[in-house]
């Protein structure tokens, strides 16, 4: 596992593509797993990508996945605002963790969006790139891996 980068993403993800393009774009998440697939290969690395819409579920993949992993990228979507749960599993990984948001979430319209819970436990944030975001995170972490 020492060379997997986990991909995970929260919910209503899987519908990306379809749900609301104007703010999230055409991509699917087929489309972004290829592009951290892609990212990762290139850098001698592979990723685990998954997405849940249950809370429990996400948390479960993070406390399996907390030594060993080169790093995680999360996308905790609704996750962000009101995952305690998800918080505290992400206090407890060994490995740097990019938290990455298709969406400029300081720019959306409702405030609950604009803060997220997960900043106090990850290593950086990636917002509002669209899903290229992704690419940049598994990017960083494989040169993070290069020293």
């Amino acid at each position: 596992m020492a060379g997997t980068i986990l991909v995970l993403n929260g919910p209503n993800l899987n519908l990306l593509g379809t749900r609301e393009p104007d703010v999230y774009g055409s991509a699917t998440l087929a489309d972004v797993e290829a592009l951290c697939r892609a990212e990762a290969e290139a850098a001698g690395l592979t990723i685990d990508f998954r997405q849940t819409n249950a809370e429990h579920e996400m948390v479960e993949w993070i406390q399996q996945g907390r030594s060993g992993l080169a790093g995680i990228v999360i996308n905790p979507a609704a996750f962000s605002y009101a995952g305690y749960p998800v918080l505290d599993a992400l206090k407890m990984v060994d490995c740097p963790v990019v938290e990455v948001h298709i969406s400029n979430i300081h720019r959306r319209e409702e405030e609950w969006r604009k803060n997220s819970l997960m900043t106090a436990a990850v290593t950086g944030v990636i917002s509002g790139l669209g899903v290229a975001g992704y690419g940049l995170a598994v990017r960083y972490l494989a040169g993070l891996r290069r020293g």
